[in-house]
């Protein structure tokens, strides 16, 4: 049996729902993932995030003792949503279970692995029906429904909700995210990175005073984050986790699902852009992504498809040395070590090294293949390694969160400055924020002085903008994509697509608010600046005229950080 079965829709989790509802505090955790969506409340009699289980959208999911690799501490029953929505001819939507009891999973109305597509601002939109549709949209729609349909239960009209978000995403992600939320009625929310709210998550087996590495492998991204649980402060408040080092990656179970269908396809001579495959890649993706499921507690599965050129049956059989060959092949288990490795780096400047690690905590849907389990294992050691809350972490993290238990963290990215270098004819970067900066500042961060660009100049401003880390595979990213059409195809990212990923303006909807009167003269120093960071990660501003000596700003804030 694989490690996450799925039950029917009937089955419900009435007993722990009633209870839920009795104990409940107003608190929800909302964990919005490329493959499934989890939503957890806060149990105040149990001190815990509890998952929810959200009617007619959600299936219910029983964690079982794996087969192989770590074994699972026994039965334990929770719920996920499918990450998919469908947009029907005659206006309907359908959410999560409801489009695979339809079977439209592969229907070209469905959109999934939304999450990766609004992450990474993809342009991609769909015509259906009369409407263009794209993925923001769809995003939307699919999240706000989960959100609206959880305000329909009782008790929770006025929730406070933590919603999560990679730990590379960019602000726009975050903002996104924000204003979903905002839109579906919620007006008390708050935003926790998915690597800190999983150790969260895992409180029942953490303990204050030690050092845990978070290992989340979801559908679209694979996010590393070593953490330390804090002892209770004098308030009795709660833990407090601080982040010591954080690593992430493009890699996700969508892109293992992508390398099996290029694999069976290439068995046949066939290849994703052809234009007789192409209207049969979103049934084979998903076939190939229940054999990998598959693959995690059977030593072998078959993949087919039906040639549309002559109607013949095809098929790719694998074992699991295969698969895992297959995985090694695409460099899957160097690049989960050198995230890891990057993680523990980040760490060791803080003055932590791997010795530290009381405990790794897988989640992730990911982290059910075994081989993953073992390399992780071979870095750590077999019993460091927990695989206890794999699809719920998560968001029983930002339920707890949002209850009340906090933590210490510092900026993730860069924060640079844009200018225009001369000498290259190009623009170049100065940082402001370095990565790893502690907030809030006690002192300024940075200091500059802004110059004028021409002659009488009144408006003079600052392009600030947001630098990821995200490492790509040497040679290039490959990304699955979907398009127009809906079917599906890996591509390679161009040096544009990679270097617009890297760079993110984020003030570019009011790059301008330092006013000269009088009017500045070009090349002349006209504003000394300095910037520094408050308790809520936005950037403050303090903003003098070397003129006039008047202060137009004392720490106004600027833009928020992530």
């Amino acid at each position: 049996m694989h490690p996450c079965r799925i039950f029917r829709q009937s089955e419900r989790l009435s007993l722990t729902e009633k209870r839920l509802m009795t104990n409940m505090a107003g608190r929800l955790g909302i964990d919005f993932g490329a493959s499934n969506t989890v939503i957890a409340a806060w149990d105040e009699a149990r001190q815990e995030g509890v998952p929810l289980h959200i009617p007619d959208f959600g299936q219910s999911a029983a964690m079982v003792d794996s087969t192989e690799g770590i074994a699972q501490p026994g039965l334990s029953v929770m719920s996920v949503i499918p990450s998919m929505i469908h947009y029907a001819a005659d206006g309907k939507r359908w959410i999560g279970a409801q489009v695979i009891e339809k079977g439209l999973s592969c229907s070209k109305g469905t959109f999934s692995l939304m999450k990766r597509y609004i992450a990474n601002r993809s342009p991609v939109s769909r015509l259906i029906g009369k409407r263009q549709i794209s993925y923001y949209d769809a995003g939307k729609d699919f999240l706000s429904s989960v959100l609206l349909f959880s305000l329909r239960e009782p008790e929770l009209e006025k929730e406070e909700v933590a919603l999560t978000v990679p730990v590379e995403a960019f602000e726009h992600y975050s903002d996104w995210l924000s204003g979903v939320t905002e839109s579906a009625g919620f007006s008390r929310f708050r935003l926790i990175d998915e690597p800190s709210a999983a150790a969260l998550g895992y409180g029942v087996h953490v303990q204050p005073g030690s050092v845990y590495l978070v290992f989340d492998f979801g559908g679209g991204t694979l996010d590393v984050s070593i953490v330390l649980i804090e002892e209770k402060d004098s308030s009795d408040a709660g833990r407090r986790c601080r982040v010591l080092g954080k690593a992430g990656r493009e890699l996700g179970g969508s892109s293992i699902d992508g390398w099996l269908m290029q694999e069976v396809l290439k068995r046949h001579n066939r290849r994703d852009t052809d234009e007789a495959i192409r209207p049969i890649t979103r049934k084979l993706l998903d076939d190939c992504r229940s054999a990998k499921e598959r693959l995690s507690s059977h030593e072998r599965e078959e993949v087919g498809f039906e040639d549309p050129e002559n109607g013949r049956l095809l098929s790719a059989e694998f074992t699991r040395a295969s698969f895992e060959d297959l995985l090694d092949q695409h460099e899957m288990f160097s690049q989960i070590d050198g995230t890891v490795r990057r993680a523990l780096n980040a760490a060791h400047e803080r003055g932590y090294s791997e010795d530290n690690i009381s405990a790794v905590l897988m989640v992730g849907g990911g982290s059910l293949i075994p081989s993953v389990q073992k390399t992780l294992e071979r870095i750590f050691g077999r019993d460091l390694v927990r695989l206890d809350h794999p699809m719920d972490a998560v968001s029983r993290g930002a339920a707890a969160f949002v209850a009340g238990v906090d933590f210490y963290d510092h900026i993730q990215h860069d924060y640079a400055i844009r200018w225009v270098n001369p000498q290259k004819g190009d623009y170049d970067y100065r940082i402001i924020v370095n990565r790893g900066t502690p907030y809030p500042s006690r002192e300024a961060v940075a200091r500059m002085t802004v110059k004028a660009s021409y002659p009488g100049q009144i408006e003079l401003g600052i392009a600030i903008y947001e630098i990821s880390h995200r490492m790509n595979r040497c040679g290039g990213s490959m990304e699955l994509v979907f398009d127009p059409s809906g079917a599906a195809r890996l591509v390679q990212l161009s040096a544009d697509e990679g270097d617009r990923r890297q760079h993110f303006w984020i003030n570019e909807q009011s790059p301008t608010f330092l006013t000269a009167n009088p009017p500045a003269q070009q090349g002349d120093p006209r504003f000394a600046v300095e910037f520094g960071i408050d308790a809520n990660k936005r950037l403050l501003i303090t903003a003098r005229d070397l003129k006039t000596g008047t202060v137009l700003f004392r720490e106004m804030p600027l833009v928020k950080l992530t």
